[in-house]
């Protein structure tokens, strides 16, 4: 996939600029600053990176014509201000488990908003698009249609085979995820917060959902949910809900389900939230703190006697200990 961006404005950032991913793992990244592609890989091949160079060019080159066009069209056309306009397209293709090439797919975006879909099935020969601001005349469909199936889709194909014959142990890898519950005591008496985290898992793709007594907490009711990456090119997720005071007395079940795609079946930790009284959740915490202040006075008082007799001892040795001379 290529996560292609243009910027109509004045930005530090540069006008054009491409990021080249295979599954999860960035292959490479290519700017209108340098207009030259730059890609993780050791060839030292001259005639493999003017290859690079021409594919690059080739594709990204097309892309950049077309969004300063339509950058000048909708400026000229729709009356679009001198402000700074974003837009985005998202494509790339992908290659089956019988090593057949299947959909070629794009997407464009101005300003955050969907504008534009294609999708091209080479094995069926057919092409689906969906437009929502400037519609395509039969001369226009040719033309795409001739180019996505003889230039970009061979092209997406050849780049695709090659670095994943580069990067095969890396994006096939297939590592479980580690699962366990937190608990955070909240300040001010507001209860407890409790975390469902997956941790350590690739590839990146994985549902996790918190329960409450077996029925799916609201989404509204719960922060987090972002997948992150690790260190280690592994993912994370992270959910928390926090439970008030009031519903740690009513004594209900939690439990965190997840499947992904290294487990054969779906796994499911629960946390049970200890019995309590009414407002023994902020008393038990008013008691941590009392037990914690005397611990803290018990162990000062210990060291200042210790202090003072190792003090009295010196000073007994040293009335009766010879000198050097005698």
């Amino acid at each position: 996939m290529a996560f292609v961006t243009y910027i109509a404005g004045q930005t530090p950032f540069p006008e054009f600029s491409a990021v080249l991913m295979l599954d999860d793992v960035q292959i490479g990244y290519y700017d209108s600053v340098t207009w030259k592609p730059v890609y993780r890989t050791n060839s030292t091949d001259l005639q493999f990176h003017e290859e690079e160079q021409k594919d690059a060019d080739i594709v990204f080159r097309v892309m950049y014509n077309i969004f300063k066009e339509r950058a000048f069209y909708l400026k000229e056309q729709q009356n679009h201000t001198d402000g700074v306009q974003v837009h985005q397209r998202i494509a790339g293709c992908e290659l089956l488990n019988d090593d057949k090439p299947g959909l070629l797919q794009r997407w464009d975006a101005l300003d955050g908003q969907n504008i534009e879909e294609l999708i091209f099935d080479i094995e069926n020969n057919k092409t689906q698009t969906k437009m929502t601001w400037r519609p395509w005349d039969q001369h226009k469909w040719i033309r795409v249609k001739y180019m996505y199936e003889n230039v970009y889709h061979p092209l997406c194909m050849k780049v695709l085979r090659r670095y994943l014959y580069m990067e095969k142990n890396n994006v096939l890898r297939k590592v479980k995820p580690r699962v366990r519950f937190m608990n955070k005591t909240l300040s001010d008496s507001q209860g407890l917060q409790i975390s469902c985290l997956a941790t350590g898992f690739y590839p990146r793709h994985i549902n996790l959902t918190m329960f409450r007594d077996g029925q799916p907490v609201d989404d509204d009711q719960i922060t987090g949910g972002e997948i992150l990456p690790n260190g280690d090119g592994t993912c994370q997720m992270r959910k928390s809900l926090v439970i008030s005071e009031e519903e740690l007395c009513e004594e209900h079940k939690y439990n965190c389900t997840m499947k992904h795609l290294n487990l054969e079946n779906k796994l499911d930790i629960t946390y049970d939230v200890a019995e309590c009284d009414p407002g023994s959740f902020s008393h038990s915490v008013v008691f941590s703190v009392l037990v914690f202040m005397c611990v803290a006075v018990l162990i000062i008082t210990a060291v200042i006697i210790w202090r003072k007799r190792r003090a009295g001892t010196l000073t007994s040795q040293s009335k009766y200990s010879p000198t050097p001379c005698e």
